[in-house]
């Protein structure tokens, strides 16, 4: 199964000398490097001398910044048989407790600062408002390895393995033998191989019933594939993110995975001379609005995590690369890729695209969306497989080309009328003068009946006398708004800066 690791280490077999990455500060690093790097953390978590044996399925609690170690760590964890386990900082203890019951790891990689944090500066960190899992005994009663990056620092647990010295200790044992046992391996137990997990990622779920996403390696080889049939990629790309589902899918084609150093992004793409890089459109929004072309090696700019607003679409279009956006899901990434002008072209509603190759749809009665297809997720922590997931986003076909509607939960009702946002949000803030458009229902506590709210961020001649003009050319009858809210933003949340539509609600019910 040509999967990460296994491509890693096929391309290390061929040209070793050829450049796998570039670290935040410019430094590169060879496949051939990579390969044994990660061979020896294989050899060390899967039973070398250094450490303790790391059976297939057991957790791997992983808490490293995105780096050239924290891809090295991740890649050798689960080439030994690891479940990676993300530990995100600023949980809720009991949220937290609750995960590691649930996922019992035996290993803890991590870094230095964040044991002191936890230990002797455990105090400090608190009044700051930072919190921090149990690093140092994350199930009570089970006794678990560590692996550190970084200096060694008071807090960090006796024992504890320091990775810059493993790498210098097993240098002579796990070269490039060490990484072509692994390809052996891989291809002897392909089946096994497919069906190890390898990481769990925690969407939602209580306390009590932490819901998480099991992913294989087969699952994620055959996402990392689709990845790459969107688009072409290989020898000689330098593909510019701190994003896996970008970066390992360079790494398979035998690319350049070039890591930011958190400098001005315009800067580092033309000194890397990036081909590829991934942005999320409120964040590419600020870019662009501060260097409207972006550097001419850039042939390729992917937006994912949220629906990018058609002003944003324009000045990326205008920037020069191949504008594409993504539609994926935590358990099925990818699913459909269509390019910015397409989505600009495209009247009555989010143009998402075909589905991928191998990708499979089916469209309920209500029309909701459900996937399936070998990048599915194994299932979730604890529950049957699947067999499909429900997307939660009601779509329609046109043409072979999904395209979204609105969230299922989103839905607003109104005189009996089912009103759709995302059917006429894209129209809405393709108008001019506006920036972004966004549709929001408000119940009443006794009919249950909604009122329609359009909220909209203004640009440049924003006129809402127009704006009301125009709305009936681009907007149902029925699902025309009862009042229009401007606002200087609006309300975002997590890491991708998607809307949340439940802080807007809240936020326009108050200016009722």
């Amino acid at each position: 199964m040509n999967d990460i690791v296994s491509g890693i280490t096929a391309t290390a077999g061929r040209e070793p000398g050829r450049t796998a990455l570039i670290d935040g500060r410019g430094r590169e690093i060879s496949y051939g490097e990579l390969a044994r790097r990660v061979a020896v953390v294989r050899e060390v978590m899967s039973g070398g001398d250094a450490g303790g044996a790391l059976r297939p399925g057991d957790g791997v609690m992983f808490a490293v910044r995105p780096g050239v170690d924290a891809v090295v760590l991740a890649l050798g964890a689960v080439a030994a048989g690891g479940t990676l386990v993300l530990a995100d900082p600023g949980l809720a203890p009991d949220v937290l407790a609750a995960r590691m019951a649930a996922t019992r790891p035996a290993w803890v990689v991590t870094e230095s600062l964040l044991h002191l944090l936890n230990g002797p500066l455990k105090g400090l960190a608190r009044r700051r408002g930072l919190l921090l899992p149990n690093l140092r005994e994350p199930l009570p009663g089970r006794p678990v390895r560590h692996l550190y990056t970084g200096p060694w620092l008071p807090g960090v647990p006796r024992g504890a393995l320091r990775f810059s010295r493993v790498l210098r200790d097993f240098a002579g044992r796990a070269g490039q033998g060490g990484a072509a046992d692994q390809a052996a391996a891989d291809r002897m137990t392909d089946r096994a191989v497919a069906d190890q997990a390898a990481a769990v990622i925690f969407t939602s779920g209580t306390t009590a019933r932490p819901r998480g996403v099991v992913h294989t390696r087969g699952s994620l080889a055959a996402g990392l594939e689709l990845f790459r049939s969107a688009f072409p990629l290989g020898p000689g790309d330098v593909v510019h993110t701190d994003q896996l589902m970008l970066g390992l899918p360079a790494l398979m084609a035998g690319a350049t995975w070039s890591l930011p150093g958190g400098g001005d992004q315009a800067a580092e793409l033309a000194e890397r001379r990036a081909t590829h890089t991934f942005a999320v459109p409120v964040r590419l929004d600020r870019l662009l609005r501060e260097t409207p072309r972006l550097p001419r090696t850039l042939r390729y700019l992917l937006l994912g995590a949220a629906p990018a607003p058609p002003g944003v679409l324009r000045r990326a279009v205008e920037a020069g690369p191949e504008v594409l956006s993504v539609y994926a899901m935590t358990e099925a990434l990818p699913i459909a890729v269509a390019s910015a002008r397409e989505k600009l072209a495209h009247d009555g509603g989010d143009l998402l695209g075909a589905p991928l190759p191998g990708v499979g749809v089916r469209i309920a009665d209500d029309g909701e969306l459900f996937v399936s297809g070998p990048h599915l997720a194994r299932g979730y922590l604890g529950e049957e497989p699947l067999q499909e997931v429900a997307t939660g986003d009601l779509v329609r076909l046109d043409e072979g080309r999904l395209v979204l509607l609105g969230r299922k939960k989103d839905m607003i009702l109104r005189d009996g009328f089912n009103i759709y946002p995302g059917l006429y949000e894209p129209g809405v803030a393709a108008l001019p003068g506006v920036a972004e458009a966004a549709i929001v229902g408000l119940a009443d506590p006794e009919t249950g009946d909604e009122e329609v709210v359009l909220a909209v961020v203004p640009a440049d001649g924003y006129d809402e006398s127009l704006l009301r003009k125009a709305l009936p050319g681009i907007v149902d009858a029925a699902a025309l708004p009862d009042r229009i809210e401007t606002l200087d933003a609006f309300p975002r949340s997590g890491r991708a800066d998607k809307l949340d539509r439940a802080a807007l609600r809240a936020l326009v019910a108050r200016r009722a």
